[in-house]
């Protein structure tokens, strides 16, 4: 069995925690270097990016995180953990940085602030109609050709179709919040990948 962490510094942990746990993994909350290097894959919920990002750097798991993912480790990032995989973000702070693990360019809420969050139904390629929970969600603006699409949004208004659920090699993430519908094909697919 694999061993599946889930970044645990700030964010919506026990969702994904449990979400993992219902499909029959081994959990482990990540919040150290040992317990990062003791996981086969790693989830990166959402949350606030720039606090995440910070929370990284004081406990010592910045540096350590980054080799993983040189090394091929598998991650799903959802929403701020999508911002934490890009290569760029648009609208960051100054001092906002990522882990360039996948080739696209996001912009931080992009969908509108707390107040605009929304449900929508998403049809994801291999696993069928899901429903996605978009909380101050960060837009995927562009994308590289080695970026594989897995679903898109057409939000109906001037912001046109985009994408929310991709992939490259390892890498997977959501503009979205899956952990929070109760419906587990996402992590199960992240899963069925390792």
């Amino acid at each position: 069995m694999k061993r599946v962490g889930v970044l645990s510094l700030q964010g919506d942990v026990g969702e994904h925690v449990s979400t993992l746990e219902s499909l029959g993994s081994e959990v482990v909350k990540v919040r150290t270097v040992e317990q990062l290097n003791g996981v086969d894959a790693l989830v990166l919920p959402g949350g606030e990016s720039t606090t995440i990002a910070h929370l990284l750097e004081t406990s010592g798991l910045k540096d350590v995180l980054a080799d993983r993912l040189h090394e091929g480790l598998p991650v799903f990032g959802t929403c701020a953990g999508l911002i934490l995989l890009s290569a760029n973000v648009l609208d960051g702070r100054s001092d906002q940085w990522s882990y360039a693990a996948l080739s696209l360019s996001v912009r931080r809420n992009g969908y509108g602030r707390q107040i605009a969050s929304f449900e929508s139904a998403l049809d994801v390629r291999g696993v069928g109609t899901v429903a996605g929970v978009f909380i101050r969600a960060p837009r995927i603006e562009s994308y590289g050709d080695n970026v594989e699409v897995l679903a898109t949004l057409d939000h109906g208004d001037a912001l046109g179709e985009h994408p929310v659920f991709v992939r490259q090699n390892q890498v997977w993430a959501a503009s979205f919040h899956p952990e929070l519908t109760g419906d587990a094909r996402l992590h199960q697919l992240f899963l069925d990948s390792i």
